[in-house]
């Protein structure tokens, strides 16, 4: 079997570190992204770090034609794609609400459509970018892979029917096989600091938030509700290191090369974090003092949610390696390193 993989989204933050441990780990990642939310300058950076060039065609995985000819180009050039890492797509959770349609269209008919291009190929396996939002407000913690699928948002709903499709789609036979990494909240960056998350406009989730403010880049940070029944009021998450979360993938592509079907798996440590604790190891990490106000709980927050993690350990021979610490030492690193992202080139 080729060790070719197809890597959508992989100029993305979770898709850049992806590509890094593939090379890594010997496989050939070949690039497709729009870079509707991303930037060429992280494949230049990936490039650098891993010491070779990375094959990159710029186009969107719901464009059929574009597709084919990613697979024909691979099959032409004697290396052949036995693969695919699938991890474009839309992730704001507050901008699906407002845009429910086109997180639908990006989401699940860019997954259908993906789908399409690679029976059309000939090639019959996936590992799947999903979320542990498909669960909803948990019916117990730490949530197993066997937890009610309940989401409470049209992202997460636009990442259940994508596994509901990989489900179908992984039973027609011809030796279709998919893993969906439902992911919890990854954080940090390489320890090189040379590629790190670099969300356009105002940040959608935690830790980016920390570390603007600690750049300068804002004034505060605030905590979206204290008075949950945390430890400290605050709401507690299962916070994974972007590397061991893209070593991940490596060991999901191994597994899928011994298996048919569907499975699904989580990602995550396994450990709660509340948002005090993660402020309070940034800062301890980094020597930054971060301003913290409260405001009013978000709609549709939980109180608390984290990993059981055994599945992804039985299946997978995976485990988170790295700690709070290296999390919010690395983060910094590259947010330090790199004040304004990578910039706005595209």
């Amino acid at each position: 079997m080729t060790k070719t993989l197809l890597v959508t989204g992989g100029a993305g933050y979770i898709g850049s570190h992806v590509v890094v441990e593939l090379v890594r780990a010997g496989y050939c990642p070949v690039i497709v992204d729009n870079f509707c939310n991303s930037s060429p300058r992280a494949i230049q950076r990936v490039e650098h770090l891993v010491g070779q060039a990375i094959p990159v065609v710029r186009a969107d995985v719901r464009d059929s034609t574009a597709m084919l000819r990613v697979f024909k180009d691979a099959q032409d050039s004697g290396q052949p794609i036995s693969g695919v890492i699938h991890l474009a797509g839309l992730k704001a959770v507050g901008e699906s609400v407002t845009k429910p349609l086109t997180y639908y269209e990006n989401n699940v008919y860019g997954t259908v459509k993906l789908l399409d291009a690679m029976d059309q190929a000939g090639v019959a396996s996936i590992v799947f970018s999903s979320s542990a939002t498909i669960y909803g407000a948990p019916e117990h913690l730490p949530y197993t892979e066997g937890h009610r699928v309940s989401p409470v948002n049209p992202y997460g709903h636009s990442k259940a029917i994508c596994e509901q499709v990989l489900k179908d789609w992984s039973i027609c036979g011809g030796g279709r096989r998919a893993v969906a990494l439902r992911y919890f909240n990854p954080i940090g960056a390489d320890h090189s600091g040379l590629i790190g998350e670099d969300p356009r406009g105002v940040p959608n989730n935690l830790f980016p938030y920390i570390t603007q403010v600690a750049v300068g880049r804002r004034q505060y940070l605030t905590l979206h509700g204290n008075d949950y029944k945390t430890p400290d009021g605050t709401g507690v998450r299962d916070y994974i290191h972007v590397t061991d979360l893209a070593v991940g993938h490596v060991r999901a592509v191994e597994f899928t090369q011994n298996q048919q079907g569907f499975t699904a798996v989580n990602l995550g440590t396994g450990q709660g974090t509340s948002v005090l604790q993660l402020v309070e190891a940034f800062e301890k990490a980094t020597g930054q003092q971060i301003l913290c106000k409260i405001g009013p709980r978000r709609q549709g927050d939980i109180a608390g949610a984290w990993a059981d993690v055994s599945l992804a350990r039985e299946l997978l021979g995976w485990k988170a390696q790295r700690t709070i610490t290296e999390m919010c030492a690395d983060g910094w690193r590259w947010q330090s390193m790199n004040p304004e992202g990578y910039g706005q080139e595209v």
